[in-house]
C-alpha cells in the first residue's frame, strides 16, 4: 500500500475459513486466542489518524488490515478471536446479519455464565458500561463473515500506547479514553468462566449456525 509509511499486509487468518464454507456449503464457526501481538486496520482506516505512528514505527508492531470496516484495533493473547462465516446467497442484509450474529453473541455469552452483555451503536457488545467486544461484517457474494475481538485480558496499556483517541467513535462511548472504555471479562467474571470461555462459545455460536442452515 504506497501511500502508507509503514508495511501493511493484509488480515487473511479466516481467509481458510471462508474458502471452507465456499467448497461445502456448510457454516463455519472458530473461537480462539489471539496468537500474537499487532495491530489490525479497519478496510478504510487511515494510519496517520488512527495509530501513534512514530511509537509503532519504533516499537516495530506488525500491522496488518482486514477485510471488514471499522477503526484500528489491538490483538494481543489476552483476546478471543471470534469468526463466523455463513453460506448465504446474494450480497444484500448486512444489517440485517449485523444484528443477528450479534444477538447470537449475546444468547451465547449468556449461556457461558456471561450475562448482561448489551449491543450500543452498530457493533459493540458491552458490560457494566464498558466494551467488551468489537465487530466486523463483511459481506460477499454468498458468504457473511463476521469477525468480533473478544476483551478477555487485553493489554489496554498497548492500546493506549499505539491508538490515539479514534477519529470516530459511537455516542455511547461519550469521549471516554480508552481505559475508561474499554472492559476485561477476565476482571467481570469468575476465572473459570474466563478460562474455558473459547470451547464453550464456539459451541453455542456453532449451534446457532447450523440451526440457521437447517431452518433457513
Amino acid at each position: 500500500m504506497r501511500d502508507e509509511p509503514l508495511p501493511v499486509s493484509r488480515w487473511d487468518d479466516d481467509d481458510p475459513l471462508v474458502l471452507r464454507v465456499r467448497e461445502r456449503g456448510r457454516p463455519v464457526v472458530r473461537v480462539r486466542r489471539a496468537p500474537r501481538v499487532e495491530i489490525v486496520l479497519g478496510r478504510g482506516s487511515r494510519p496517520e489518524r488512527e495509530l501513534h505512528l512514530p511509537r509503532v514505527l519504533a516499537d516495530r508492531v506488525p500491522v496488518r488490515r482486514r477485510p471488514g470496516g471499522g477503526c484500528a484495533v489491538v490483538l494481543d493473547p489476552g483476546n478471543l478471536l471470534v469468526a463466523v462465516v455463513l453460506p448465504v446467497p446474494g450480497v444484500a442484509g448486512v444489517r440485517d446479519w449485523f444484528d443477528r450474529v450479534s444477538g447470537w453473541m449475546v444468547e451465547a455469552l449468556a449461556e457461558c455464565g456471561i450475562a448482561g452483555v448489551e449491543v450500543r451503536g452498530a457493533s459493540d457488545l458491552c458490560l457494566a458500561d464498558r466494551k467488551i467486544a468489537g465487530a466486523a461484517l463483511h459481506r460477499s457474494r454468498g458468504i457473511v463473515h463476521y469477525a468480533a475481538t473478544l476483551l478477555v485480558d487485553p493489554r489496554i496499556d498497548l492500546v493506549e500506547r499505539w491508538l490515539p483517541h479514534p477519529p470516530r467513535e459511537p455516542d455511547w462511548r461519550r469521549g471516554r479514553p480508552h481505559g475508561e472504555f474499554m472492559g476485561a471479562l477476565a476482571r467481570a467474571v469468575p476465572p473459570a468462566v474466563a478460562r474455558d470461555l473459547a470451547p464453550l462459545l464456539e459451541a453455542r455460536l456453532a449451534a446457532r449456525a447450523d440451526k440457521m442452515r437447517l431452518t433457513g
